[in-house]
């Protein structure tokens, strides 16, 4: 199939260094157990979204910043996932501020590599079911322009998928607040696109967030929705005793990211 026919799905992604992603869980993790973390939300999410690729028809990418760093994703990413730097250093429309240009920029030049639809991922939420993947960019896939949002319960948004570069999307958006997902919406209303939403999910990004996490790690299989499994943060969480995970489960991750320099190591340090 053409990639006319393929969804782009792309996660957004800082380069996983201490002192630079999720700062707001230090405390209480060290900023070197906070980007060991990241890098193993990466594993997840990229491999969540290799699973969705055995029933849809996309590719997995990660959109990151800064540029220059692509070396350090070396080894975290599941098979086959492409890089596309995605800073905001493109000229953006007036209006478009903040994350706002970098989530345009990632839209935009996927797009021009002649992608059918895409779809920016939150870096987050690494339980995420697969099912909401595939609903995604199963929609896309359907004739018509239309946006898909995947609303997060802090009011932001853990997934927004689109057809064709919508500035009005990113125009003046109160990023990190609780309004984004609304505005958001707000935004596509003006612009006249059916909207598909997905149902609500939760993001990582403090110590509430982190210890729901760990229960929904240990959630029992056949419940509905399933979420993902998250070997990667499983073996995190087991080797660094943040929770009462099993060690075999923890063992189950199959090629656990490369955390150079952030292992157990860096723990204790």
């Amino acid at each position: 199939m053409s990639l006319a026919d393929t969804c782009a799905m792309a996660v957004m992604a800082k380069a996983p260094r201490p002192n630079h992603v999720k700062t707001r869980l230090v405390p209480p993790l060290t900023a070197a157990e906070a980007a060991s973390l990241t890098a193993s939300f990466l594993r997840d999410i990229t491999e969540n979204i290799r699973e969705a690729a055995r029933s849809v028809l996309l590719h997995g990418h990660v959109a990151y910043a800064p540029a220059g760093c692509e070396a350090l994703f070396d080894g975290m990413l599941a098979a086959g996932t492409r890089l596309v730097l995605a800073d905001g250093s493109i000229p953006t429309p007036p209006g478009v501020n903040g994350f706002g240009r970098s989530l345009f920029h990632a839209a935009a030049s996927l797009l021009e590599q002649g992608y059918g639809a895409v779809c920016l991922v939150n870096s987050d939420s690494p339980t995420l079911p697969t099912a909401y993947l595939k609903h995604a960019a199963a929609a896309l896939a359907r004739p018509g322009d239309r946006m898909v949002l995947g609303v997060s319960d802090d009011g932001g948004y853990y997934l927004i998928g689109l057809k064709a570069p919508h500035a009005v999307l990113f125009r003046d958006i109160a990023w990190s607040t609780d309004e984004v997902s609304t505005q958001t919406l707000a935004r596509a209303a003006t612009a006249g696109l059916d909207v598909i939403a997905l149902p609500l999910w939760f993001d990582v990004d403090d110590a509430a967030s982190l210890a729901r996490l760990m229960e929904d790690l240990e959630r029992p299989a056949g419940i509905d929705p399933t979420p993902y499994a998250a070997p990667a943060t499983r073996w995190w969480a087991e080797e660094l005793g943040y929770a009462r995970i099993g060690r075999q489960a923890g063992r189950d991750a199959e090629n656990p990211p490369r955390l150079v320099g952030l292992g157990r190591e860096a723990h204790q340090g």
